[in-house]
């Protein structure tokens, strides 16, 4: 079985995508990241949901969860504020993530082996410079449980 065969469509994003945007398609469709393409249409990064959460928290309370208790309750609207002003540039870490993609002709154990070894939530799929689908790794594992489901 070739990547090809199990890539499916997915939605992508663009690093100029409202952030809020971004998140409700996350939250909408319970996707474990989106793909961000460059403007020539290329995939440029992986946005993960981890990474959308990580931004709503302030770094301070992310750097001493104990602060979250001393806080209170806080309103779903001042958390959700951040993403209003935001991008998706702005949502990608400043680290550098090797961006997981693969053509539409390697096999699903190198699709595995990618996957694992970037611990990506997804994996692009390419045939030439032309998106074919993304391979998520829930749809990975369905493929290896087989009908067991």
């Amino acid at each position: 079985m070739r990547a090809r065969d199990i890539a499916e469509p997915y939605p992508v994003v663009s690093f100029d995508t409202p952030a809020l945007e971004a998140a409700r398609l996350i939250a909408r469709d319970r996707l474990p990241g989106l793909l961000v393409t460059g403007h020539n249409g290329a995939p440029e990064a992986v946005l993960p949901a981890s990474e959308v959460v990580r931004f709503m928290v302030p770094d301070y309370v992310q750097d001493d969860p104990a602060l979250a208790a001393v806080l209170g309750e806080v309103s779903v609207d001042q958390i959700s504020s951040r993403l209003r002003r935001a991008t998706v540039s702005e949502l990608l870490s400043a680290r550098t993530h090797e961006l997981a993609v693969l053509t539409a002709d390697d096999t699903v154990v190198e699709l595995a082996a990618i996957m694992a070894r970037l611990r990506s939530p997804l994996c692009v799929v390419v045939d030439g410079p032309q998106i074919i689908g993304v391979v998520t790794a829930a749809r990975l594992l369905e493929l290896v449980c087989g009908d067991d489901l």
